[in-house]
């Protein structure tokens, strides 16, 4: 009886840390799509420093989450992209790379290859040697693994199309982006789904002109 109780808790506790790790998984989907889509400039500095706070502590206490790792590292290069420049810019993309990278050797797999399409978008905008680790045919491999593992994906197909677009391939560019556009819908990510259909369409009204 005593065993049956123990492996009871045992289970009970497993559960709820489960449960515990992939809310805080949520909340931190939720919370960048909000600073990334529907924050003011103004307010993005702060939001951001808030948001990689509530990372750093999130990783703290699921250190060995691939999810939560890429989260942060999406938090990180977000924050540089948007508020980052220079030395600034570079410290935390070589941070978010690290952080991929260490997700990786955990669960390759984990948020169905977002690994692989967070360092090819990194990969593409950060400078080359000497000063980082830039590099577009490395870029090119990383995306188009993540397009293999999520194919009918809206982000694989988005960020694949800036590429191309960055790469000045803006013909192909545009069947990436149109199909983006009819990937089916992030039902558990409304604000994100909405952010990124709204930023498509504004590309593919650019690349029409």
């Amino acid at each position: 009886m005593k065993i049956y109780t123990i492996l009871f808790f045992i289970l009970l506790n497993s559960s709820l840390s489960a449960a515990t790790l992939q809310e805080t998984i949520e909340q931190l989907q939720k919370d960048w799509a909000i600073a990334n889509f529907e924050t003011q400039k103004a307010n993005l500095e702060n939001v951001f420093e808030k948001l990689t706070l509530a990372a750093n502590k999130a990783q703290k206490q699921f250190p060995d989450s691939a999810e939560i790792l890429i989260w942060k590292a999406v938090i990180v290069s977000s924050d540089a992209g948007k508020n980052g420049g220079g030395l600034s810019a570079l410290r935390k993309a070589k941070e978010a790379q690290k952080l991929l990278l260490k997700a990786e050797k955990i669960n390759p797999m984990a948020l169905n290859g977002s690994i692989y399409l967070s360092l090819g978008s990194l990969y593409y905008q950060a400078p080359g040697w000497p000063f980082a680790f830039g590099d577009d045919d490395q870029a090119r491999i990383y995306l188009k693994k993540a397009l293999k593992i999520d194919p009918e994906g809206m982000d694989p197909n988005f960020f694949y199309a800036e590429f191309l677009v960055d790469q000045g391939e803006e013909k192909e560019a545009l069947s990436y982006y149109n199909k983006a556009l009819k990937a089916p819908t992030l039902v558990n990510r409304p604000v994100a789904d909405r952010g990124r259909r709204a930023e498509i369409t504004q590309k593919l009204k650019k690349l029409a002109n």
